[in-house]
């Protein structure tokens, strides 16, 4: 009798581990910047709301996928989630570029908007090659990094301008520097071995990559500003009982509600640690800024060009609100 109650209880703890779900998650960036922070904070509170049966794994600093791997490898099942720039998915669709566009959304309240008629767009794409897009979350608004001081745009001839996303390359283009895709976690070897001098980016990676090592100037441009997001494969996340995928949504919802906040909250102070660490931070000259704002009305105008009707509904849509 003790033996059948023994084996009993083993194959009730065997029976609860299998109903456990274990969900792998890539993210890009590294624990301390604040989009990994927002993921892990929405797998907690995923594990919390299904009592443990939900547990997603998150492995940051792009240690398993890197960015162009990510929407694939979340695709086909190499991992069931993963974190991405939205941008990085230009190529096979310009919807997903439309957030890198210079100026055409700049501030976080216009790029808040330009989210909320981009979502239910990349929503049901996404959904159409097997993938729920779950949660949005933005960078801070994307400024130029330089080793030598620059006071007007031909100044930029000839630089080695880190891309990372093909808008990006084509922005660097129209500056007339020469772009070179680079990883974010590559960043300071490719500035120390002289692949790149200089790059396009926010505060956030200059503090993760600690720019203050390998550039001493800082525009705060406020070029555009890119969004990532958090996508699921769809098969897996249908495997899942209703109330798990309530679950998920409902955790999502807070996390995009809460990376907006964060985004806002964090970007001033990750400017601040620019300067504290000896990198100067000022505007863009007046000359260069009137320079950028021309590249991005030719940069709107090619995305249309691309985009076709869809493009010009989704900015309809965007700027009727």
């Amino acid at each position: 009798m003790k033996a059948l109650l023994s084996l009993a209880a083993a194959l009730a703890l065997t029976g609860a581990a299998q109903a456990a779900t274990t969900w792998t998650m890539t993210a890009e960036q590294p624990d301390a910047n604040y989009l990994t922070q927002n993921a892990r904070q929405f797998a907690a509170d995923v594990k919390e709301a299904t009592k443990g049966e939900l547990d997603i794994n998150v492995q940051s600093n792009s240690t398993l996928l890197k960015r162009p791997e990510v929407k694939r490898g979340v695709q086909q099942g190499v991992v069931q989630i993963g974190e991405a720039l939205v941008s990085a998915s230009g190529n096979e669709d310009p919807i997903f570029e439309v957030d890198s566009v210079p100026f055409l959304a700049p501030s976080f309240d216009e790029s808040e908007k330009l989210w909320k008629a981009t979502r239910p767009v990349l929503a049901q794409k996404l959904d159409a090659q097997g993938i729920v897009l779950l949660y949005g979350s933005p960078w801070p608004p994307q400024g130029i990094y330089t080793k030598q001081p620059i006071s007007k745009l031909s100044d930029m001839n000839g630089s080695r301008f880190r891309a990372y996303s093909a808008s990006t390359s084509r922005l660097g283009t129209l500056m007339g520097a020469v772009p070179t895709t680079v990883q974010t976690p590559e960043v300071p070897q490719a500035f120390s071995t002289g692949v790149i001098d200089s790059m396009l980016t926010s505060p956030a990676t200059g503090v993760d990559t600690q720019a203050w090592d390998y550039v001493k100037n800082y525009y705060d441009a406020q070029v555009f500003i890119p969004q990532s997001y958090v996508i699921v494969n769809k098969r897996a996340f249908n495997r899942l009982p209703d109330d798990q995928k309530q679950a998920v949504l409902d955790a999502a919802a807070k996390a995009e509600a809460r990376g907006w906040q964060m985004a806002r909250e964090r970007t001033a102070s990750l400017t601040d640690t620019l300067t504290k660490n000896g990198i100067t931070v000022r505007p863009l000259p007046a000359e260069i800024t009137a320079d950028l704002k021309k590249i991005g009305e030719t940069m709107t105008a090619e995305w249309l060009k691309r985009s076709g009707d869809e493009g010009q509904k989704l900015l309809d849509a965007y700027r009727a609100n």
